[in-house]
């Protein structure tokens, strides 16, 4: 979207004081993400009525899942966009900035596929980049909206990503993050498997490694575990979304598998890859989730270790079958048991964390600001894991580095002496 909006003309930026019109993507898959869009939504119409916005856009999921109704509530946005043709927003987007008459809806005419959309400008640092291998998913999980929003699974072909991640390693990104709905489907259209993408990837370039993330539990590809442990361009990390480990609450929520095989093949991850960090994310307060449930789920959490784990109090979604179950949680029990999954999270991260003191630990460089050198492990992926504080060293964004852990922050960051550089 950055790209084709700067291909035709505009000049982009990401502070809204220096616009003139203001473009917001948009996401609905829970009720939180939806309730900070519609405030963003809000926040950016006042800005219009002070004068320091000419336009408003709203694009993406928010309006791919609620359309044309968006309008009625929000008449003062300019232009609402759907999912997918970026080009065709951009043009919009310029027509608004030039006074020429556009239309105030944008269709999305048909899914993203296998191809991929042009070049891209990044938002990220220099030193990694999110590299989309799929859209849609084929999964009927009772409490998600994503497939009705995003549509079935699609993967991009080996060619459109590889010479997307091409161009990303040669602009010198050194880790690229594949995201997906569900990554491990990623090639089963087209009679191929992730691991085979993954290869292809990790050996682009030596200096540049590859992070899966969104790796669906069931179905999945193991020979990744080969790449994941013997490939010096795959990062041993794996994040994986199990959403809960007891039984009942997985059939309600119409996962595959059951608990025992959810800790299964976390058992079986960690036996074949020692050195694999394992990310996960969890659903707290499910429809007719019970406190023995929860219990379960926590001593899962302590027992194997999930000290990177994220979770969610559940979100009832208009148009998913988890919308019309029985035996609601109240809210304020969902909040209780949200933090007590998290209290156990905390304290297996902070012994995670404490363990590697005095340790030597390799870090890629993602910051160097006013504040210092900010960098991470191969532990941990960006945004949603710690990071490691490197002080004021001579290092520059992209580079790695060796360092030693001399003490974990208050939110479980490492603090780190820089040692010999690599």
């Amino acid at each position: 979207m950055l790209a084709r909006m700067a291909e035709s003309g505009l000049m982009v930026t990401g502070d809204p004081s220096e616009a003139d019109i203001a473009v917001l993507n948009t996401c609905s898959f829970i009720g939180p993400a939806r309730a900070e869009s519609e405030a963003s939504i809000l926040d950016l119409v006042d800005r219009k009525k002070r004068g320091e916005l000419s336009a408003v856009v709203v694009a993406g999921c928010l309006v791919q899942r609620y359309k044309r109704g968006l309008r009625e509530r929000f008449p003062d946005v300019d232009l609402f966009a759907e999912i997918s043709d970026y080009r065709k927003l951009a043009e919009a987007v310029q027509g608004l900035a030039t006074g020429t008459p556009v239309p105030k809806y944008l269709e999305a005419l048909e899914g993203p596929g296998a191809e991929r959309e042009g070049a891209r400008l990044l938002s990220t640092p220099g030193s990694y980049a999110y590299l989309r291998i799929s859209h849609g998913c084929d999964h009927s999980c009772s409490f998600c909206a994503i497939p009705s929003i995003r549509g079935a699974h699609r993967s991009k072909s080996l060619e459109a990503v590889t010479s997307e991640a091409r161009e990303l390693v040669s602009a010198g990104v050194r880790e690229l993050v594949l995201v997906a709905e569900d990554s491990t489907a990623w090639g089963r259209d087209r009679g191929q498997e992730l691991p085979d993408l993954v290869e292809a990837l990790a050996s682009l370039d030596e200096g540049t490694r590859v992070r899966v993330m969104y790796a669906y539990p069931n179905n999945f590809p193991w020979r990744l575990v080969e790449l994941l442990r013997d490939h010096p361009g795959v990062v041993p990390y794996l994040d994986m979304p199990l959403q809960h480990v007891a039984t009942p609450v997985l059939r309600a929520m119409r996962r595959a598998g059951s608990g025992d095989q959810v800790r299964k093949t976390v058992e079986r991850l960690r036996e074949e890859v020692p050195e694999i960090a394992i990310r996960s994310t969890l659903l707290v307060g499910f429809p007719g989730e019970t406190e023995a449930d929860v219990e379960e789920l926590c001593e899962f959490v302590r027992t194997y270790k999930l000290g990177r784990m994220g979770a969610f109090p559940f979100s009832p979604e208009e148009g998913t079958a988890a919308f019309d179950l029985p035996n609601h949680v109240p809210a304020e029990e969902i909040s209780r048991r949200y933090e007590a999954v998290l209290a156990v999270r905390n304290e297996v991260l902070e012994a995670e964390q404490r363990a590697l003191i005095g340790t030597e630990v390799e870090v890629l460089i993602d910051e160097n600001s006013r504040f210092g050198v900010v960098g991470r492990t191969p532990m941990d992926a960006p945004e949603v894991d710690p990071v490691a504080l490197m002080g004021e060293i001579d290092a520059n964004v992209g580079d790695r580095v060796m360092a030693t852990v001399r003490a974990v922050g208050e939110e479980f960051d490492l603090e780190c002496e820089v040692g010999a550089g690599k």
